[in-house]
């Protein structure tokens, strides 16, 4: 046995994973619990260009947005930086048919002169859990956020919006 193999050197853990099959069909063994990731992308609102888009490399903090920032906890220490909503779309069906079942934002701002920007790293992970659970978390957003989403929604597949809540769309209308 080579025991300068890297190979060799690597620890088997059994750590978080994410599956792209449902690990919960009933067997209970290894996989069982994992969070599936497949029905939620994460949506960026830019209020100051007036547009919203999928950056999949949300997902693990790997957005173009988010790449060579250091992210602060503290809102004050990024006092110049643009506002971003990162919103977590989840997609589910109803009556095999599907919509828009949870939607919640998060607060991201970003100074890329001073490559720095804060968010709360907790937030989005529970903002996350809460779409995947179907909540729809839109109420700290400012009412152009909200347009701008609504809209983007809406043009992305008009039937899902169709199809999604009342609450949603009530969440989302202009006021």
């Amino acid at each position: 046995m080579d025991l300068l193999n890297n190979d060799n050197l690597k620890k088997k853990t059994s750590g978080f994973n994410i599956l792209s099959n449902d690990s919960t069909d009933g067997h209970g063994g290894y996989g069982a619990g994992t969070l599936n990731l497949d029905n939620v992308s994460p949506v960026f609102v830019d209020p100051e260009e007036g547009e919203a888009f999928v950056d999949m490399g949300a997902l693990h903090a790997r957005s173009a947005i988010e790449k060579r920032i250091k992210f602060l906890p503290d809102k004050e220490k990024v006092p110049n930086g643009k506002l971003y909503w990162l919103v977590w779309v989840t997609i589910q069906h109803k009556d095999s048919k599907p919509y828009y079942a949870g939607v919640a934002g998060c607060e991201m701002t970003v100074d890329t002169e001073i490559r720095r920007g804060y968010k709360s790293l907790p937030e989005h992970v529970n903002k996350m859990d809460k779409s995947l659970k179907g909540k729809i978390l839109v109420d700290e957003m400012d009412q152009k956020s909200k347009a701008i989403l609504a809209k983007f929604l809406k043009e992305h597949n008009e039937q899902m919006w169709e199809n999604s809540d009342k609450e949603l769309r009530d969440a989302l209308a202009s006021s």
